[in-house]
């Protein structure tokens, strides 16, 4: 947070890619696995989502920033009521996790987890990885709204913009338990799921930006991209995008990192 990650193969700058304008979505593939999601409720754990989507919008942007070290601009507040639609319209049913992996309030999510990981621990309780569109319709709330919170960038609701700490990335992807646990200790900025009241969506779901990056699955393929069919939402602790639509893509699927975790999903019924 707040400068360039780097990947463990070459600790080379990957900038996050702002996908928030991508009018590329596959819609008729999206409206394929919708119409196939049964009918019915979610577990205790899950919220329900059922809500017309759209793909693309356009918002105007009261006061922005652009952050040299991650090649970004974050806009910290938006017009409040000036969502245009300005893309298809996707009908979404689905479940969602309330917090982070576990899925329990107060407890401290996983990090250093690829994209398989996720998925895997997400499959081992029947769930899946959430699409991008349902972490995004989840986020926007039923008011469809920049941030889970509102209009207007908040560290006070969120657990974001705390200051970078140098990794040392030998530390992080060393085979030794102590030392690399010694590490993230050291950079760990997040705090327990649901810990901060305010960071919660018009749907109910936490922590849906900042403190920990989560796993998704790509609502669409993209070959030009690391994250051909992964991709991360949400943004971490640090001073980064922080917003529901923004979405990263340079990532490979096998990519951890010390801010990395996830959240699952699941059809209803």
């Amino acid at each position: 947070p707040g400068a360039p990650t780097p990947t463990p193969a070459d600790a080379s700058v990957a900038p996050a890619v702002d996908a928030s304008a991508d009018a590329s979505v596959d819609v008729s593939a999206l409206a394929r696995r919708a119409s196939r999601s049964p009918a019915g409720g979610c577990p205790a754990d899950m919220l329900h989502v059922a809500r017309d989507f759209c793909t693309k919008v356009d918002r105007q942007c009261l006061k922005s920033e652009y952050d040299k070290a991650n090649h970004i601009t974050i806009c910290h507040r938006f017009k409040p009521g000036s969502t245009q639609c300005v893309g298809p319209r996707l009908a979404l049913d689905y479940c969602i996790d309330r917090y982070e992996y576990p899925n329990e309030k107060g407890a401290h999510q996983p990090v250093m987890v690829s994209f398989y990981d996720g998925s895997g621990l997400c499959a081992a309780k029947g769930k899946r990885l959430c699409y991008e569109s349902e972490w995004t319709a989840a986020c926007e709330g039923p008011g469809g709204t920049p941030f889970p919170y509102g209009w207007e960038r908040s560290a006070e609701k969120c657990n974001i913009d705390n200051a970078w700490v140098n990794p040392s990335l030998k530390k992080i992807y060393s085979n030794d338990p102590a030392l690399r646990d010694a590490e993230l200790a050291r950079l760990d900025r997040s705090v327990p799921s649901g810990s901060m009241p305010g960071c919660v969506s018009g749907d109910g779901v936490h922590d849906l930006t900042g403190n920990v990056d989560e796993w998704v699955l790509a609502d669409r393929d993209r070959p030009e991209e690391k994250g051909r069919f992964s991709a991360l939402k949400g943004g971490a602790w640090g001073h980064v995008r922080n917003a529901c639509r923004p979405v990263t893509t340079s990532h490979a699927p096998e990519f951890t990192y010390y801010f990395v975790s996830f959240r699952c999903c699941k059809d209803p019924g």
